[in-house]
């Protein structure tokens, strides 16, 4: 048997190792597609071959110092490593909320491939690994925004399907405010609210079904620039204005229930694509108005998958969301429930878009034709609202509104021909849920990766060894309808 400390100034075994090295490496630089990396290549002869660098000089050291270096060295390879792995294959996520439910829980860990839709180059690559924008305790940026990289996808193994669950950065997450207690609030939604309630205060609240699209939209974008400037006049309360590059911004998970080209409208809570109903999850979830006449007990509610965030909701507001199934069953529990309606309240909130008036509701939404990349969609003051943001915010372009006219870089224009796809995301738990209806399309260049499986599920309601959902776990998640 060749002796290890041999083996490692063996020329044979040094070349071998070298050479094999080199053909993953530059395997992997053709499957990124790019050449740079090749800059590397002379340290890698030199770790193998040359040896002209003491990389591990510390190994010779003695005391403290060999001890210390150990680990800072075991620590940095383990940095990079994760760094990488993150990168370019797969990364841990948490499901943080409800919106998803029943499908995924609060509580869910997941593995999400990067490589079922390609990963994407870095657009900041300079950046702390197991963070996403801020390093924790310090409260700072966890990244440098130099350099700054384009927008590039390597090849995956296929493309994004209709309802596929799919990780992906927050798309109104560009602007926010740096208050903790505003960060997880959408930006663009907050400023239209509280633009319109300090116009209400000044006598200044229009019949928006009255005006025509250009009084529409003049007055949405007055509001919108008044709560900006709120916004940006109170720091004390909202902290500053900050933005933050694409691949920095919070991930979000939800199911994509439209794609690109497809013209999708909700209609009683159902959505359609192209004039036909897609397939609801099978655990889709709506709000019901329920009465109890005594408290649930404690194992129904684990049966029927309510928790104390749901309950919560029936105490304040009077609904639980249920899927079609646990809202039947509870039906039947006469001796708990007195009454029991599915909630149909209109509710319109601050949906997309925010600067035109539609009408549109969360259960009657559309129609709208989802961009698709070479495509060219006519543009007047009836649509602009629809499509300047990804015109505008994601395909960074100029875009101004004079007149009635519409000017893109300069130029008047009656078109546009998109330059990215773009999806339409929802959550199953469909009245609890911030997604497309509220902040508008993902682009393509937002999408993070696939959950494959859930590796490991807690129920927050039931702390310690009680809370394992050991049913969940390594459930793939493609078998989630």
């Amino acid at each position: 048997m060749i002796d290890k400390e041999k083996a490692k100034i063996n020329p044979r075994v040094q070349w071998a190792k070298f050479v094999a090295v080199i053909i993953c490496y530059l395997l992997f630089l053709y499957w990124i597609g790019s050449w740079w990396g090749l800059i590397v290549v002379p340290f890698i002869y030199d770790v193998y071959i040359t040896k002209k660098i003491k990389w591990q000089w510390w190994r010779d050291a003695e005391g403290p110092t060999r001890f210390i270096m150990g680990w800072v060295d075991a620590l940095i390879f383990a940095l990079v490593a994760v760094y990488f792995i993150n990168l370019f294959f797969f990364q841990n996520y948490v499901i943080p909320s409800s919106s998803l439910e029943k499908s995924l829980l609060t509580g869910d860990y997941l593995a999400v491939s990067k490589v079922s839709y390609g990963p994407r180059i870095p657009e900041t690559p300079l950046s702390m690994p197991l963070t996403q924008h801020t390093l924790p305790v310090i409260n700072t940026k966890s990244y440098l925004e130099w350099p700054h990289w384009d927008y590039r996808r390597v090849k995956g193994f296929g493309h994004v399907k209709l309802n596929d669950i799919v990780v992906f950065n927050y798309p109104s997450g560009d602007t926010l405010c740096s208050a903790e207690a505003y960060q997880g609030q959408d930006f663009y939604g907050l400023c239209s609210y509280i633009g319109k309630s300090l116009l209400a205060q000044q006598g200044v609240q229009p019949d928006l079904k009255a005006m025509n699209p250009v009084e529409q939209r003049d007055y949405l974008d007055h509001a919108l620039a008044v709560g900006r400037k709120f916004i940006a006049g109170n720091p004390a309360e909202y902290g500053e204005i900050i933005t933050r590059p694409t691949d920095r911004r919070e991930n979000y998970v939800k199911r994509c229930v439209g794609l690109p080209g497809q013209t999708l409208q909700i209609k009683n809570r159902i959505v359609y694509l192209d004039g036909k109903p897609n397939k609801e999850p099978d655990n889709v979830q709506y709000s019901y108005y329920v009465k109890l006449k005594t408290q649930m007990p404690p194992e129904l509610m684990d049966e029927l998958g309510i928790s104390n965030e749901d309950m919560a909701s029936l105490n304040q507001f009077g609904y639980l969301p249920l899927t079609y199934k646990a809202a039947k069953k509870l039906a039947a529990r006469r001796d708990i429930v007195a009454s029991i309606r599915l909630n149909t309240d209109a509710q319109s909130g601050d949906l997309y878009p925010l600067n035109a008036y539609t009408g549109w509701t969360r259960d009657n939404y559309g129609p709208i034709w989802i961009p698709k990349k070479g495509a060219t969609v006519h543009l007047d003051m009836k649509n602009i609202a629809l499509y300047e943001r990804p015109i505008r915010a994601y395909e960074h372009n100029d875009l101004a509104v004079k007149n009635g006219q519409i000017y893109i870089n300069g130029r008047l224009s009656h078109s546009y021909t998109f330059k990215l796809d773009y999806y339409w995301m929802m959550g199953d738990n469909r009245h609890n849920s911030a997604d497309s209806r509220y902040w508008g399309f993902v682009p393509e260049d937002h999408i993070v990766g696939k959950p494959i499986f859930i590796w490991w599920s807690h129920n927050p309601d039931h702390p310690g060894f009680s809370g394992i959902r050991w049913s969940r776990l390594f459930k793939l998640v493609d078998n989630i309808k």
